[in-house]
């Protein structure tokens, strides 16, 4: 049985729907294996290629040949990806630093979680 979260050929046609530079990411098993299986996971792989900006359409059954299959987790390859399309770390806001003018609005964990 295969559990997927979309059927990949069908997420694949997005190929055909843009000219811009395009990374697709194909796991091994469903959306659980997949996508939520983190770093270390033993049994996992993927495959990734990034097609660039105005690329060649590549047919998705060539698209998995050419793909080499990288053993692990997808997710460092994702940081990767990340941070290549990031910019520079800022620092973040002052929130809740009362001598920075921004004191706290309650105690954690927050007033949301008594909320029915």
């Amino acid at each position: 049985m295969n559990d997927h979260v979309a059927p990949w050929r069908s997420v694949y046609k997005l190929h055909l729907l843009t000219d811009a530079e395009l990374t697709f990411v194909l796991t091994s098993g469903g959306h659980n294996a997949g996508i939520v299986s983190e770093p270390g996971h033993r049994g996992r792989h993927y495959q990734l290629l990034t097609r660039p900006q105005d690329g060649r359409y590549v047919a998705p059954d060539v698209w998995q040949e050419v793909a080499a299959k990288v053993d692990g987790s997808w997710w460092l390859a994702w940081a990767d990806w990340l941070t290549e399309h990031s910019a520079a770390p800022v620092p973040p806001p002052p929130l809740g630093r009362v001598e920075a003018g921004y004191p706290a609005l309650c105690d954690a964990p927050g007033t949301y979680v008594m909320q029915k």
